[in-house]
Protein backbone atom coordinates (compact mmCIF):
# COMPACT_ATOMS: atom_id res chain seq x y z
CA UNK A 1 0.00 0.00 0.00
CA UNK A 2 1.48 3.73 -1.14
CA UNK A 3 1.56 5.35 2.15
CA UNK A 4 0.44 8.89 2.00
CA UNK A 5 1.87 11.57 4.15
CA UNK A 6 1.91 15.14 4.64
CA UNK A 7 2.72 17.39 1.15
CA UNK A 8 1.93 20.74 2.89
CA UNK A 9 1.27 21.94 6.37
CA UNK A 10 -0.93 25.17 6.34
CA UNK A 11 -2.09 27.22 9.62
CA UNK A 12 -5.55 28.78 9.76
CA UNK A 13 -6.19 31.96 9.38
CA UNK A 14 -8.09 34.28 11.71
CA UNK A 15 -10.49 36.61 10.35
CA UNK A 16 -14.00 39.13 11.53
CA UNK A 17 -16.72 37.15 9.66
CA UNK A 18 -20.43 37.79 9.61
CA UNK A 19 -21.82 39.57 12.62
CA UNK A 20 -19.06 39.69 15.36
CA UNK A 21 -18.18 35.96 14.12
CA UNK A 22 -14.55 34.97 14.12
CA UNK A 23 -13.89 32.29 11.77
CA UNK A 24 -10.34 30.35 11.48
CA UNK A 25 -9.83 29.85 7.55
CA UNK A 26 -7.67 27.99 5.82
CA UNK A 27 -9.02 26.40 2.48
CA UNK A 28 -9.94 29.23 0.55
CA UNK A 29 -7.09 31.81 1.79
CA UNK A 30 -4.37 33.58 -0.95
CA UNK A 31 -2.27 31.26 0.36
CA UNK A 32 -4.71 28.15 -0.60
CA UNK A 33 -7.74 29.70 -2.84
CA UNK A 34 -9.09 26.12 -4.10
CA UNK A 35 -8.55 22.25 -3.55
CA UNK A 36 -9.80 21.12 -5.87
CA UNK A 37 -13.11 19.60 -5.00
CA UNK A 38 -13.00 22.06 -1.74
CA UNK A 39 -13.47 25.61 -2.23
CA UNK A 40 -13.19 26.65 1.78
CA UNK A 41 -12.61 25.54 5.23
CA UNK A 42 -13.82 27.25 8.31
CA UNK A 43 -13.30 26.60 11.83
CA UNK A 44 -16.12 29.08 12.98
CA UNK A 45 -16.98 30.82 16.90
CA UNK A 46 -19.19 33.25 18.04
CA UNK A 47 -20.84 34.48 21.60
CA UNK A 48 -24.55 33.14 21.60
CA UNK A 49 -25.58 36.73 21.92
CA UNK A 50 -23.87 37.56 18.56
CA UNK A 51 -25.77 38.12 15.31
CA UNK A 52 -24.21 35.27 13.62
CA UNK A 53 -24.48 35.47 9.61
CA UNK A 54 -27.23 37.49 8.42
CA UNK A 55 -28.97 36.88 5.42
CA UNK A 56 -26.34 35.91 2.27
CA UNK A 57 -27.03 34.38 -0.95
CA UNK A 58 -24.95 31.45 -2.21
CA UNK A 59 -24.76 29.68 -5.98
CA UNK A 60 -23.00 26.86 -7.44
CA UNK A 61 -21.61 24.61 -4.59
CA UNK A 62 -22.58 22.66 -1.34
CA UNK A 63 -22.07 23.87 2.65
CA UNK A 64 -21.14 21.15 5.14
CA UNK A 65 -22.14 22.59 8.89
CA UNK A 66 -20.64 20.34 12.01
CA UNK A 67 -21.15 21.42 15.25
CA UNK A 68 -19.27 21.29 18.13
CA UNK A 69 -20.74 23.20 21.15
CA UNK A 70 -23.41 25.48 20.75
CA UNK A 71 -26.86 25.63 18.57
CA UNK A 72 -27.12 27.77 14.97
CA UNK A 73 -30.52 27.97 13.45
CA UNK A 74 -31.17 28.03 9.73
CA UNK A 75 -33.43 30.01 7.95
CA UNK A 76 -34.01 30.27 4.56
CA UNK A 77 -36.11 32.69 1.80
CA UNK A 78 -38.33 30.23 1.24
CA UNK A 79 -39.08 29.64 4.64
CA UNK A 80 -37.55 26.64 5.26
CA UNK A 81 -35.56 26.31 9.44
CA UNK A 82 -33.98 24.54 11.67
CA UNK A 83 -32.04 24.07 14.23
CA UNK A 84 -28.28 22.23 14.69
CA UNK A 85 -26.27 21.48 17.76
CA UNK A 86 -23.46 19.57 19.14
CA UNK A 87 -22.59 16.53 17.08
CA UNK A 88 -25.32 17.97 14.34
CA UNK A 89 -24.32 18.38 10.70
CA UNK A 90 -26.07 19.94 7.67
CA UNK A 91 -25.33 19.38 4.11
CA UNK A 92 -27.09 21.70 2.21
CA UNK A 93 -26.58 21.75 -1.79
CA UNK A 94 -27.22 25.54 -3.24
CA UNK A 95 -27.75 24.81 -6.60
CA UNK A 96 -28.75 27.50 -8.59
CA UNK A 97 -29.35 29.64 -5.31
CA UNK A 98 -30.33 29.45 -1.89
CA UNK A 99 -30.91 32.83 0.32
CA UNK A 100 -30.45 32.00 4.30
CA UNK A 101 -29.07 33.18 7.14
CA UNK A 102 -26.98 31.24 10.50
CA UNK A 103 -27.54 32.56 13.90
CA UNK A 104 -26.67 31.31 17.42
CA UNK A 105 -29.65 30.03 19.55
CA UNK A 106 -29.45 32.09 22.37
CA UNK A 107 -28.68 30.52 26.16
CA UNK A 108 -27.01 27.49 24.49
CA UNK A 109 -23.54 28.97 25.17
CA UNK A 110 -20.16 29.61 22.80
CA UNK A 111 -20.81 28.41 19.26
CA UNK A 112 -18.62 26.47 17.60
CA UNK A 113 -18.21 24.46 14.68
CA UNK A 114 -16.44 23.96 10.99
CA UNK A 115 -18.24 25.18 7.50
CA UNK A 116 -16.01 23.63 4.42
CA UNK A 117 -17.65 24.19 0.49
CA UNK A 118 -17.77 21.74 -2.00
CA UNK A 119 -17.81 22.30 -5.25
CA UNK A 120 -20.35 20.73 -7.96
CA UNK A 121 -19.38 20.22 -11.57
CA UNK A 122 -20.84 21.98 -13.75
CA UNK A 123 -23.33 19.92 -14.84
CA UNK A 124 -24.72 20.32 -11.07
CA UNK A 125 -23.83 23.92 -10.97
CA UNK A 126 -27.82 25.17 -11.29
CA UNK A 127 -29.52 22.31 -9.87
CA UNK A 128 -32.40 22.42 -7.19
CA UNK A 129 -31.32 23.76 -3.91
CA UNK A 130 -31.84 20.67 -1.26
CA UNK A 131 -30.69 19.74 2.53
CA UNK A 132 -30.20 16.88 4.76
CA UNK A 133 -29.17 16.58 7.77
CA UNK A 134 -27.55 14.00 10.18
CA UNK A 135 -28.21 14.70 13.71
CA UNK A 136 -25.39 13.26 15.98
CA UNK A 137 -27.47 9.90 17.76
CA UNK A 138 -27.61 8.84 13.82
CA UNK A 139 -24.09 9.02 13.05
CA UNK A 140 -22.21 5.57 13.48
CA UNK A 141 -19.41 5.59 15.20
CA UNK A 142 -16.73 3.20 13.50
CA UNK A 143 -14.04 2.01 15.53
CA UNK A 144 -11.16 0.28 14.14
CA UNK A 145 -7.19 -0.40 15.86
CA UNK A 146 -5.81 3.10 17.45
CA UNK A 147 -8.80 5.02 16.42
CA UNK A 148 -12.88 5.89 16.54
CA UNK A 149 -14.41 8.07 14.02
CA UNK A 150 -17.84 9.37 13.53
CA UNK A 151 -18.66 9.19 9.92
CA UNK A 152 -20.73 11.90 8.40
CA UNK A 153 -20.67 10.87 5.00
CA UNK A 154 -18.71 8.22 2.78
CA UNK A 155 -16.67 4.79 4.11
CA UNK A 156 -14.63 3.86 6.73
CA UNK A 157 -13.48 0.91 8.24
CA UNK A 158 -16.50 -1.25 6.43
CA UNK A 159 -19.02 1.49 7.73
CA UNK A 160 -21.01 4.24 5.22
CA UNK A 161 -21.51 7.90 6.96
CA UNK A 162 -25.88 8.49 7.06
CA UNK A 163 -25.63 11.18 4.23
CA UNK A 164 -25.78 10.10 0.71
CA UNK A 165 -27.02 11.04 -2.73
CA UNK A 166 -23.82 13.66 -2.58
CA UNK A 167 -22.40 14.46 -6.30
CA UNK A 168 -19.19 14.76 -5.02
CA UNK A 169 -19.63 11.46 -2.93
CA UNK A 170 -16.86 12.85 -0.11
CA UNK A 171 -15.64 10.73 3.10
CA UNK A 172 -16.03 13.17 5.99
CA UNK A 173 -15.61 11.99 9.55
CA UNK A 174 -14.08 13.48 12.67
CA UNK A 175 -11.77 10.85 13.57
CA UNK A 176 -10.62 10.44 17.43
CA UNK A 177 -7.15 8.24 18.15
CA UNK A 178 -7.34 5.87 20.94
CA UNK A 179 -3.79 4.71 21.01
CA UNK A 180 -1.06 3.37 19.21
CA UNK A 181 -0.57 3.52 15.69
CA UNK A 182 -3.90 3.54 13.69
CA UNK A 183 -4.41 2.81 9.51
CA UNK A 184 -7.17 5.04 7.99
CA UNK A 185 -7.73 4.10 3.98
CA UNK A 186 -8.41 6.82 1.45
CA UNK A 187 -9.02 6.24 -2.02
CA UNK A 188 -6.49 7.14 -4.34
CA UNK A 189 -6.50 9.42 -6.64
CA UNK A 190 -8.82 11.66 -4.68
CA UNK A 191 -7.85 14.85 -3.09
CA UNK A 192 -7.37 14.36 0.64
CA UNK A 193 -6.91 16.54 3.92
CA UNK A 194 -6.79 16.46 7.68
CA UNK A 195 -7.84 19.46 9.39
CA UNK A 196 -6.11 19.24 13.25
CA UNK A 197 -8.48 19.91 16.11
CA UNK A 198 -7.44 18.47 19.77
CA UNK A 199 -3.68 17.44 20.11
CA UNK A 200 -1.09 16.39 17.19
CA UNK A 201 -1.54 14.28 14.97
CA UNK A 202 1.49 12.17 13.41
CA UNK A 203 2.10 10.93 10.27
CA UNK A 204 5.11 9.90 8.95
CA UNK A 205 6.88 13.16 7.88
CA UNK A 206 5.46 15.45 10.48
CA UNK A 207 2.36 16.55 12.80
CA UNK A 208 -0.70 18.29 12.90
CA UNK A 209 -1.55 20.62 15.40
CA UNK A 210 -4.54 22.17 15.81
CA UNK A 211 -6.30 24.74 13.67
CA UNK A 212 -3.80 23.54 10.53
CA UNK A 213 -4.76 21.83 7.57
CA UNK A 214 -2.04 19.41 6.39
CA UNK A 215 -2.76 18.34 2.21
CA UNK A 216 -1.91 14.62 1.88
CA UNK A 217 0.27 13.32 -0.84
CA UNK A 218 -1.62 10.29 -2.94
CA UNK A 219 -2.03 6.60 -1.72
CA UNK A 220 -4.83 4.21 -0.57
CA UNK A 221 -4.35 5.62 2.88
CA UNK A 222 -2.13 6.66 5.51
CA UNK A 223 -0.43 5.35 9.36
CA UNK A 224 -1.00 7.97 11.68
CA UNK A 225 -0.49 8.37 15.66
CA UNK A 226 -0.61 10.47 18.53
CA UNK A 227 -2.13 10.67 22.32
CA UNK A 228 -4.93 9.16 23.43
CA UNK A 229 -7.90 12.14 22.26
CA UNK A 230 -6.01 13.33 19.50
CA UNK A 231 -8.98 14.54 17.01
CA UNK A 232 -9.11 15.94 13.80
CA UNK A 233 -11.44 15.92 10.94
CA UNK A 234 -10.31 13.76 7.87
CA UNK A 235 -12.19 14.90 4.26
CA UNK A 236 -11.37 13.11 0.84
CA UNK A 237 -12.97 13.65 -2.93
CA UNK A 238 -12.33 13.22 -5.94
CA UNK A 239 -11.47 16.18 -7.85
CA UNK A 240 -13.56 17.83 -10.14
CA UNK A 241 -10.88 19.03 -13.10
CA UNK A 242 -12.90 22.15 -13.99
CA UNK A 243 -12.38 25.80 -13.73
CA UNK A 244 -13.32 28.00 -11.16
CA UNK A 245 -14.91 31.17 -11.49
CA UNK A 246 -15.52 32.37 -7.97
CA UNK A 247 -16.93 35.76 -6.40
CA UNK A 248 -17.57 35.59 -2.72
CA UNK A 249 -20.34 33.32 -2.13
CA UNK A 250 -20.56 32.48 -5.85
CA UNK A 251 -18.85 29.59 -7.35
CA UNK A 252 -19.16 28.77 -11.09
CA UNK A 253 -17.21 27.62 -14.28
CA UNK A 254 -16.49 31.23 -16.04
CA UNK A 255 -16.55 34.82 -15.72
CA UNK A 256 -19.64 35.02 -17.89
CA UNK A 257 -21.26 32.92 -15.80
CA UNK A 258 -20.88 34.99 -12.49
CA UNK A 259 -21.34 38.01 -14.56
CA UNK A 260 -24.91 36.80 -14.79
CA UNK A 261 -25.22 35.55 -11.62
CA UNK A 262 -24.21 39.06 -10.00
CA UNK A 263 -26.86 40.84 -12.36
CA UNK A 264 -29.60 38.40 -11.16
CA UNK A 265 -28.51 39.11 -7.48
CA UNK A 266 -28.75 42.75 -8.19
CA UNK A 267 -32.12 43.04 -9.79
CA UNK A 268 -33.80 40.87 -7.66
CA UNK A 269 -34.05 38.33 -10.11
CA UNK A 270 -32.20 35.88 -7.88
CA UNK A 271 -34.48 35.53 -5.14
CA UNK A 272 -37.40 35.47 -7.12
CA UNK A 273 -36.46 32.93 -9.32
CA UNK A 274 -35.25 30.84 -5.93
CA UNK A 275 -38.88 31.61 -4.50
CA UNK A 276 -40.39 30.54 -8.44
CA UNK A 277 -38.80 26.95 -8.51
CA UNK A 278 -39.99 26.23 -4.42
CA UNK A 279 -43.44 26.70 -5.55
CA UNK A 280 -43.16 24.54 -8.40
CA UNK A 281 -41.52 21.95 -6.55
CA UNK A 282 -43.79 22.05 -3.17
Amino acid sequence: MTNRQIAGLLPAQSMAEGADATVHRTIGTRALSVLDPFLLLDEFELADTAAGFPDHPHRGFETVTYMFEGEIEHRDAVGHRGVIGPGDTQWMTAGRGIVHSEKPVKGKGTVRGLQLWLNLPSGDKMTCPKYRDARAADVPVVKGEGYSARLIAGSLGGAKGPIGDITVAPLYAIVTLTGGKAMLDVPKGHTAFLYGIKGKAQLANGYVPPRHLAVLTDGEGFAVEGEAGTEFLLVAAAPIKEPVARYGPFVMNTEDEIRETLNEWHSGMFVKNMRSEFHKSA
